[in-house]
C-alpha cells in the first residue's frame, strides 16, 4: 500500500504530517509524492486565511483525480473548523480535526474496508486540555528538524479562528521533550526548530510550570546540537531568563520572529492584541540590548476592519522605525465565527491588496538593508538544498546564503558573506 502526503500552513502542521508519516510507515505504507498515484492520500489542512481553505479543497480534488479509487484523509485546522464542508467533497474517507491523529492509520484501514461514508472523529477541541504526545516513528526527511512541543492557544485574537481550531494551551512534557530530542540529534539533524501554536506559553499547563527557557535547556542538553532555533512567539513573553539563555550559548540561533500584526495601536486593540507600539519598541529594544547581534523578523495584518489610510500610513512608519530583518506581509481575510469577521467596517478587497502590496515593497527593502548590513562578515551556514550548481542554506540569523562552492550537504561550515544575491547573500568558503 502506498500513501502519500500534502501539508498547507505552519512549521506545526509540517511536523505533524513528519509523525504521520511515521505512523503510516511503522504500518508497511510505502509513503511516496503526492502527485504520484497512491492508495491513500492525507491532506493535512490550514485555515489561516481563506485562500488556505481553498487551496485544501483544490489538493483534495487533486488527489480524487489521480486516483479516484484512493481514500482520501483530511485532517488539520479546516477539518477541525469546517468538517462538513470536507466530508462534502469526492472521495474523502476519513475526516479528522486536530486529535486523535495518533489513530489516523486505524481510521483509514476501518474506511478500506467499508464503504459508509466519511468516518473521523471532531472532538470538541476546546475541552482538550492534554498534548497528544506522537513519538517520531521515522525520522523527518529534511536537513533541519522540527519538534512540536506546544498546542493550543488562548489568545483570542479577533481576526484568528486558530484558538477555535486548536482549543487551549497544551505543553508536551520535558521528559517528551528530551526523548525525541535524543532522537534527532541522534540521527544527525544539525538543527532542530522548536515549534508550537502558542509557543510562549510552553508549560502554564503543566503540574511543575516549567517555561520556554527550561524546554530551551532540556533541547541544548543534548551535546551533539549543532543549532537550536525557536518558532514563532509573542514579543510580550519573551522572558530575562530564555533572552540570557540566547545570548551565553553560542548554539541558540540569535533569531526570534516576534509577530506584530498591525502597527497602529488603533488597529492592536482592535485586533485584541496583548500591547501597544510603544510596548512593543520597547520589548525589541529590550531584545537587542539583551542579545547583540539578533535578528528579529516578524508578520503583519493590512486592511483589517476599520484600518483608516492613517492608520495604514502609521503602520508603515512604525514597521520602517523597527528596521526588521524580515517581515511576512498578509492582506487581512475574514475567518467565520471570528469577532472581526462580524464587523461592519470591512476594508475592500482591492484596497487591501493595494495595502498588502505597499508593505511588502517596504519588507523588500528592509530585508535588503539587513542584507547589506551582514557583508564582509564570516558566518556559520547550514547548507541543505543544491540546484543547478548553487547550493544554499541559512545562518543562525536567517538569512538565506548560495554558494556554488562544494559543501556537503547538512554541514554548517564557516562562510565570508560577499555580495547580495537572489533573496539572499552570495557567500565564499573560508
Amino acid at each position: 500500500m502506498k500513501a502519500a502526503f500534502m501539508t498547507l500552513g505552519c512549521k506545526v502542521n509540517q511536523f505533524e504530517t513528519e509523525t504521520m508519516e511515521g505512523l503510516f510507515r511503522a504500518r508497511g505504507y510505502e509513503v511516496v509524492p503526492f502527485e504520484e498515484r497512491a492508495d491513500v492520500y492525507v491532506v493535512n489542512t490550514c485555515s489561516v486565511t481563506h485562500l488556505s481553505d481553498r487551496k485544501s479543497r483544490q489538493l483534495i480534488r487533486r488527489a480524487a483525480r489521480t486516483n479516484p479509487a484512493a481514500c482520501i484523509a483530511v485532517t488539520g485546522c479546516y477539518a477541525q473548523v469546517a468538517p462538513e464542508e470536507i466530508r462534502a467533497l469526492e472521495g474523502v474517507r476519513v475526516v479528522l480535526g486536530t486529535k486523535e491523529r495518533a489513530r489516523i492509520v486505524d481510521y483509514v484501514e476501518d474506511a478500506l474496508r467499508a464503504d459508509t461514508g466519511a468516518v473521523g472523529t471532531i472532538t470538541d477541541i476546546m475541552q482538550a486540555c492534554v498534548f497528544e504526545d506522537i513519538p517520531l516513528h521515522a525520522l523527518p526527511h529534511r536537513t533541519r528538524a522540527f519538534l512540536k512541543i506546544e498546542d493550543g492557544c488562548q489568545n483570542f485574537c479577533t481576526f484568528c479562528i486558530i484558538p477555535y481550531a486548536r482549543g487551549p494551551v497544551k505543553s508536551r512534557a520535558l521528559s517528551a521533550v528530551a526523548r525525541e530530542m535524543r532522537l534527532l540529534v541522534g540521527a544527525g539533524f544539525p538543527e532542530v526548530v522548536l515549534t508550537g501554536i502558542h509557543l510562549g506559553a510552553y508549560g502554564i499547563d503543566l503540574p511543575a510550570h516549567p517555561t520556554l527557557a527550561d524546554a530551551c535547556r532540556t533541547a541544548l542538553a543534548e551535546s551533539g546540537l549543532r543549532r537550536l532555533r525557536l518558532g514563532s512567539l509573542e514579543s510580550v513573553e519573551l522572558s530575562a531568563d530564555l533572552l540570557e539563555l540566547m545570548r551565553t550559548e553560542p548554539r541558540f540561533a540569535a533569531h526570534l520572529h516576534l509577530p506584530l500584526q498591525a502597527g497602529s495601536d488603533a488597529v492592536l486593540r482592535a485586533m485584541n492584541r496583548p500591547y501597544t507600539t510603544e510596548q512593543f519598541a520597547q520589548l525589541v529594544a529590550d531584545v537587542r540590548a539583551a542579545v547583540p547581534g539578533v535578528a528579529i523578523s516578524t508578520d503583519i495584518i493590512v486592511g483589517f476592519p476599520g484600518e483608516t489610510e492613517e492608520d495604514f500610513a502609521a503602520g508603515m512608519d512604525f514597521v520602517r522605525r523597527m528596521g526588521f530583518a524580515r517581515m511576512h506581509v498578509f492582506p487581512y481575510s475574514a475567518r467565520r465565527g471570528t469577532p472581526a469577521a462580524r464587523r461592519t467596517d470591512q476594508v475592500p478587497p482591492p484596497v487591501r491588496r493595494e495595502r498588502a502590496a505597499r508593505m511588502q515593497a517596504l519588507a523588500e527593502e528592509m530585508a535588503e538593508a539587513y542584507h547589506r548590513s551582514m557583508l564582509g562578515a564570516v558566518v556559520e551556514v547550514l547548507f541543505e538544498t543544491c540546484a543547478d550548481g548553487v547550493t544554499d542554506g541559512l545562518t543562525e540569523t536567517y538569512v538565506r546564503v548560495y554558494t556554488d562552492a562544494p559543501v556537503v550537504h547538512g554541514a554548517i561550515v564557516p562562510v565570508r558573506l560577499t555580495h547580495l544575491y537572489r533573496d539572499g547573500v552570495w557567500g565564499e568558503m573560508v
